[in-house]
Parts: structure tokens; C-alpha cells; sequence
């Protein structure tokens, strides 16, 4: 039997590579004489440059800039040809940057994404392939085109600094950017708007650290740097579009500033990875990410292999750290790791693996 383990990381355990090969070192261990192929996924958050890095694609490059704090960091990125560069919003603003103690959204921007992004497009790179997953900001993306040379006024026409607590309640206009790249995609593995119920503040600003009183602050916030934007720039309003609110509105100020299209992030590293083609191999398909839920069918890597896998006739399983709602009826079967996952990752998914070649008919 031929096997392809193709799962997502989990979160604060083990990245998308570890997670594959523990996963058919156990299936391995339980059918030695089956082939088992590993090919790592992701959607467009942390881990994704690693996962495409290890499909053989590209070269590593590095720049420097700032974290969403202000402080130094070196930002890891993929050179995927002469023309295309693969970057991870999170190398320069992630969550993993700053320990939970510390988050702070209401005071952390996007600059040092902006830094990045024309770091790479000095170095002659004219598409931007931008993930916008494990972001620790709620900035609408201003921070982000600051950083590309873009200034936001005040009142009087003067250039406003965005440190200090009241910088973008004084924003009364922004410039575009001095000089638009010319192709920009934003991979995400959401579609959520800009604002509301299920915006960028009410929905991911807990996750980033804001208490209740600093999610209606960071609303009003980028609310009304939507309307700043919408009337400052051409081409708008991009407020409601799906994905807006993908890395604390980062997605919005993408479309605004660069006119970036917004992709299916697990749909495009498939591409990246020739995951069909690895599908078309495989007799079964094994997928996973830490916690399998409802939020899975939303565009995240596992959901998006389970779709390849049907759809080429292949039965399709899942190990992952916990599994609730719909999602557990998209697999063949699902070993869950429980506690052992925090525990013993490693040897928990090793497990995992070898009680579905165990159990396989």
C-alpha cells in the first residue's frame, strides 16, 4: 500500500514536517512494508515557507526588520524564482513573537511587514506571495504600508507617527504607496470582513491578547481608518470583502494599498507542493492539524487535502490533538492524541500512526 501523511502543524507542538514524520514513522512501524510518502501542509500561516522550503522549492533568503513591538528581527523568506517571493506576515508580526504576557494589540503594528515587503522588492522580486496567518495585530494594515513608504496625516496635512495611544484616532488622510508592486497575492485561511460580528477585532482580538474594553477600542479603531482609507485611495470600498479581516485587518490594507488578491492559502501551497500529483500516488491519504473543528471547513490545510483526496477517490484520514463537530464526518477515521499530545507529541502522533495502519483494511 502506498500512504501520503500530509498534515498541518500543531500549534505549540509540532510543525507541519515533524507532524508528517511522526505520523509515518508510526504507520511505518505498523505495516513495514507499505511506501509512505510525507509531504507537509499549510495554509498560509507560520511554518509556511518551512513547509514549501521542504517540497525543494525555492531559496531561503533573509532581511531584517522590526517585530510589531518596534524591536529587531531577522525574517526568514522564499526566493521561488527571479520573480517570485513567498513571505510570512508572522516572521515579522507574529503571535509566537511576543509571550503571552506581553500582548498588547492596541499598541502593535504592521510596520515591520511593510519593511519586509519592500526589503523583498528591492531585491528585484515583482510577485509577492504574502501568508496571512499567526498575526499578533489588529492594525488594519497601516502599520504595514507606513513601513512601505506610505505616510498617514493629520488634520492639518502634517505626517503622524503611529506611536503613542491616539495616533490612529488623529488619522484624518493616508497617501498611496510610492511605488505599487506590481502583483501581490495574500494567501489566508479566512473570510472574514474588515468589521462587525465577525471582524478582524471582535473575532481574532481576544486571540491576540485584547480584553473585552480593548476589542471595542481596536473596532472603533480600524473603523474609522476605513473610512479614512476607503476615502483617501482609489478602488474601494474593501471593507466587507471576504478576507478583510484576515491578520487583524492586514488583509484589508493589502487590497487597499497594493491591490492585492486575496487566495485560498491551503489551495495555494498545494500548488506549491504538487499535492495532486502526491494524491494521484497514494492509495490513502492521511491529514491533521492540532485541534480539528468546524473552523477546519474554512479553508484550513487538512480540509483542503480531505477535498483533494475525495475527489481523486481516495479514502482520507485524520490525527489530530482534538476533533469536534461536522468536520470528524469529512474522514475515513480520526485518531485523536488527547492529553498525550501536550505530553509526548512526538511518540503520541508516532501512536496515532500505527493504530491507523493497525486498524486499516
Amino acid at each position: 500500500m502506498r500512504v501520503l501523511v500530509a498534515t498541518d502543524k500543531f500549534a505549540g507542538t509540532l510543525t507541519a514536517p515533524e507532524a508528517c514524520n511522526a505520523v509515518a514513522a508510526g504507520w511505518g512501524g505498523g505495516r513495514p512494508g507499505d511506501a509512505v510518502r510525507c509531504v507537509p501542509m499549510a495554509d498560509g500561516g507560520p511554518g509556511t515557507v518551512a513547509v514549501v522550503a521542504a517540497a525543494g522549492r525555492g531559496t531561503s533568503r533573509v532581511s531584517a526588520t522590526i517585530d510589531q513591538r518596534g524591536r529587531a528581527v531577522r525574517a526568514s523568506w522564499l526566493s521561488l524564482d527571479q520573480d517570485t517571493a513567498l513571505i510570512e506576515v508572522s516572521s515579522a508580526c507574529g503571535l509566537h513573537l511576543v509571550p503571552p504576557t506581553e500582548r498588547r494589540p492596541e499598541a502593535f503594528t504592521t510596520e515591520g511587514v511593510g519593511r519586509l515587503l519592500a526589503d523583498v522588492l528591492a531585491r528585484g522580486h515583482r510577485k509577492l506571495i504574502v501568508g496571512l496567518g499567526g498575526s499578533g495585530t489588529v492594525d488594519g494594515g497601516l502599520g504595514a504600508a507606513v513601513g512601505m513608504g506610505a505616510e498617514a496625516r493629520d488634520p492639518n496635512g502634517a505626517p503622524l507617527s503611529l506611536a503613542g495611544p491616539a495616533a490612529y484616532e488623529a488619522v484624518a488622510a493616508v497617501t498611496p504607496l510610492p511605488i505599487v508592486p506590481p502583483e501581490v497575492l495574500a494567501a489566508t485561511d479566512v473570510s472574514n470582513p474588515l468589521l462587525g460580528p465577525a471582524g478582524a477585532a471582535r473575532v481574532f482580538g481576544p486571540q491576540k491578547g485584547a480584553d473585552p474594553v480593548t476589542v471595542e477600542l481596536l473596532e472603533s479603531r480600524i473603523s474609522h481608518l476605513a473610512d479614512v482609507v476607503e476615502r483617501s485611495l482609489p478602488g474601494g470600498p474593501w471593507r466587507d470583502l471576504p478576507g478583510a479581516g484576515a491578520a487583524g485587518g492586514l488583509g484589508f490594507g493589502l487590497m487597499a494599498w497594493t491591490g492585492a488578491r486575496l487566495v485560498g492559502g491551503a489551495e495555494l501551497v498545494a500548488g506549491l507542493v504538487d499535492l495532486e500529483e502526491h494524491v494521484a500516488w497514494a492509495d490513502v491519504v492521511i491529514t491533521g492539524e492540532g485541534s480539528l473543528d468546524d473552523q477546519t471547513l474554512g479553508g484550513k490545510a487538512p480540509a483542503h487535502v480531505a477535498a483533494v483526496a475525495r475527489r481523486a477517490g481516495r479514502p482520507v484520514a485524520a490525527v489530530a490533538g482534538r476533533a469536534a463537530g461536522q468536520v470528524v464526518s469529512q474522514f475515513t477515521r480520526v485518531e485523536v492524541l488527547g492529553e498525550d499530545g501536550m505530553v509526548d507529541p512526538d511518540g503520541a502522533a508516532r501512536r496515532a500512526g500505527a493504530r491507523l495502519a493497525s486498524s486499516w483494511r
